[in-house]
């Protein structure tokens, strides 16, 4: 799967978000195996005029409920980086704002991210809200589940 950008300017490299409320921008969506480079996000989403640029990593961690995580298995629908490019869209058009998302899938440890969404703005206030409502829209919309791995070999699927 590959990088998804929409609308005016932007890249990687050098984002345009313009932080002023007005019409989209860029966007950048990737559903992807390798692993996610923040700073790559990061730079898609920063421009010159922002003041404040939002990164939120989900990272796998080694519990769950009180059970030992090992690793995790993302798996997602094939049309997941539309949803999740529709989510990037969605947001960036409301907020007139410069967004990008990574989700990863297949077989990660504990420590590995698994998600990367970012926002950047003129003002912090605006991009943690932006970046908060991006990362909410993700997990519910985006067809990606995971299944835990817990110790003693037992496993479960969750958010089915």
């Amino acid at each position: 799967m590959g990088d998804a950008s929409v609308g005016i300017g932007g890249g990687i490299g050098g984002g345009t978000g313009n932080g002023t409320g007005g019409p989209v921008t860029s966007v950048l969506a990737l559903v992807s195996p390798e692993p996610l480079v923040a700073a790559r996000f990061e730079d898609f989403a920063l421009s010159q005029r922002d003041g404040a640029l939002v990164s939120f990593r989900g990272v796998v961690r080694d519990h769950d409920r009180g059970a030992a995580v090992t690793a995790l298995d993302y798996e997602a629908h094939p049309d997941a980086e539309e949803f999740l490019r529709r989510c990037c869209e969605e947001v960036s058009a409301s907020t007139g704002l410069t967004v990008a998302a990574g989700h990863r899938v297949g077989s990660l440890v504990v420590g590995d991210t698994a998600l990367v969404a970012c926002v950047a703005a003129s003002h912090r206030a605006e991009a943690f809200a932006a970046c908060e409502r991006l990362v909410d829209r993700i997990k519910l919309e985006v067809p990606i589940w995971k299944r835990q791995h817990l110790s003693g070999g037992v496993t479960q699927w969750v958010g089915l």
